[in-house]
């Protein structure tokens, strides 16, 4: 699969595997920056872990706001998250546990 993932880039599948999906989103619930989080997902697509769309110019218009990219896990990504949490452990399982209820979103 390539290099072990990082915290950095665990905490954004961790919030996609937990509902987030699109790049606002993800930053809100993991609490990481804009720039990281669009420069990792963009090199998740790449390794094919990530897997991303644009929504359909109509949806934005509607709602007078620019479109969204949506992305979610691939198989190989909900593998490769599987596998960082569990070399994470204990400490992974409480980060991740805060992304995965929002409270990142709120701090």
């Amino acid at each position: 699969m390539g290099r072990p993932l990082g915290m950095t880039t665990t905490a954004i599948l961790a919030a996609l595997q937990h509902g987030a999906r699109y790049g606002l989103d993800i930053t809100q619930r993991s609490g990481l920056l804009p720039g990281t989080v669009y420069t990792t997902l963009r090199r998740l697509e790449k390794r094919d872990l990530v897997r991303g769309r644009w929504e359909d110019h109509a949806i934005a218009e509607a709602e007078r706001r620019p479109r969204r990219r949506y992305y979610r896990l691939t198989r190989d990504g909900e593998r490769a998250f599987e596998e960082a949490t569990a070399k994470l452990g204990a400490l992974g399982g409480g980060l991740f546990a805060e992304v995965r209820n929002g409270s990142k979103a709120e701090s």
